[in-house]
């Protein structure tokens, strides 16, 4: 067998620097690695959530069960965050502060124990249950959580019904309601 021969062609070829082109290609494309690498990372960071605790959209530690209101108190306004704590015969809730119907910030009338959006007149009981008026449903609420001083859950609003929950016999159990959690209002007839 014979020694394949490389022609000196293809050797000067073989030994030749990149050319012009060929760098141009090279850096269009380390460029555009470095601009899709970029967008995925600011993407990811725009998709991390950023509410922190006590802000609303995150959990808001409300106090312990010792200093809820009794039951015959008006329900607790916690206007930064957006929710009434509402201490029923039934359970606690926390009511989402905006009318069902169009969007307005409803208020608690002490005089007739309920809640009435001074819009349109939409009127709701303690609990958030529908009265009358031009609302499509009962109020909104968020997920209540109560937790042991340990930080062991005792109880929390069940998604599905949005019950009010019963208030444990501990008054060092932490109450924490999260505002990231919205419970949708049942419809009405």
């Amino acid at each position: 067998m014979a020694a394949e021969e490389v022609s000196p062609n293809e050797e000067a070829k073989e030994r030749l620097p990149i050319n012009r082109r060929e760098f141009l290609n090279y850096a269009w494309l380390v460029s555009l690695g470095f601009f899709t690498i970029s967008v995925a990372g600011i993407t990811y960071l725009f998709a991390l959530p950023r509410f922190k605790e006590g802000e609303f959209g995150g959990v808001i530690t409300v106090g312990t069960v010792e200093n809820l209101p009794n039951i015959s108190d008006p329900p607790d306004n916690y206007a930064k965050t957006k929710f009434w704590l509402s201490h029923t015969p039934e359970g606690l809730v926390a009511l989402y502060k905006v009318c069902t119907h169009l969007g307005c910030l409803y208020n608690w009338n002490g005089q007739e124990i309920k809640y009435i959006c001074p819009c349109h007149g939409s009127q709701f009981e303690k609990d958030g249950k529908y009265i009358q008026g031009p609302a499509p449903r009962s109020l909104d609420q968020f997920v209540v959580r109560i937790e042991s001083p340990e930080g062991e859950l005792i109880v929390e609003t069940d998604p599905a019904t949005g019950a009010p929950i019963p208030v444990p016999d501990n008054p060092d159990a932490i109450i924490k309601v999260d505002t990231g959690t919205r419970i949708i209002g049942k419809q009405h007839a």
